[in-house]
């Protein structure tokens, strides 16, 4: 069954609490939530190791499922609780529980990409064209390959341009990761029990372990992409963002 799993933390190193936080009177992870519950046929549950955020998800009658608090990430929470859900999920989309607008046709997308039996892992990315965005550490970028797998994944602008003193996404098509995934269930419980890779350690990014695992991961460019909340600041952006997007 398609399966679409919200890991929700509430102790973020950046924003303590920001799956509850409020975006037109309404919570991050509820709008999360209702986003995903567009998907026809998919069943949708929240991973959150804290028993606020799972009492909140219940009070709007979603699904909860508690995790242990020592699991590193949230595609470890993903795995921890596929056997605990209603049905057996074969395809698997981890939703960051801090994309309010994520648009629910970009994950029929994704799963209609897992139906290609080569594709194990697939991912967002979108151009950039801000440089501001470009620069800014908390925005993962993204290098393309021909084939339409990434290549790598970086904190840091990329490509480097040998010519230019500085990146400009006036220069070269830059592009940003979205951090929503999409695996085959068996691919997910296989590369949560992979060692953490030197890569990912010196990015922190968990992706990376992936690849270095010689697991490969297609990209699918979406032009239709609401802001992500990582930071408070950003809560004003989403709130902007909500009033100019009201459906």
């Amino acid at each position: 069954m398609n399966t679409i799993i919200i890991p929700a933390r509430y102790a973020s190193t950046r924003f303590p609490g920001k799956p509850l936080a409020l975006i037109g009177g309404k919570s991050m992870v509820q709008r999360v939530f209702e986003q995903c519950l567009k998907v026809a046929g998919a069943q949708v549950a929240v991973a959150t190791d804290d028993d606020r955020i799972a009492s909140h998800v219940a009070s709007f009658g979603g699904i909860a499922i508690l995790t242990s608090s020592d699991l590193p990430t949230g595609t470890d929470r993903c795995a921890a609780v596929l056997a605990s859900l209603p049905h057996i999920a074969s395809l698997v989309i981890n939703v960051q529980g801090d994309e309010p607008f994520i648009n629910p046709a970009v994950l029929v997308g994704l799963f209609a990409s897992l139906q290609n039996d080569s594709i194990e892992i697939a991912t967002l990315y979108q151009r950039i064209l801000s440089q501001e965005e470009l620069t800014d550490p908390n925005v993962v970028k993204v290098v393309k390959a021909e084939n339409g797998n990434a290549l790598y994944f970086s904190r840091s602008p990329l490509p480097y341009l040998q010519k230019e003193e500085a990146a400009d996404v006036r220069q070269y098509n830059y592009f940003r990761h979205l951090g929503v995934y999409a695996f085959r269930a068996d691919v997910l419980e296989k590369i949560t029990k992979l060692k953490p890779s030197s890569l990912e350690q010196a990015e922190r990014l968990e992706q990376l372990r992936w690849l270095e695992n010689g697991y490969p991961i297609s990209l699918l460019e979406t032009k239709n992409h609401g802001p992500a909340v990582d930071t408070p600041e950003d809560l004003l952006k989403a709130e902007r963002y909500l009033k100019n997007h009201p459906e």
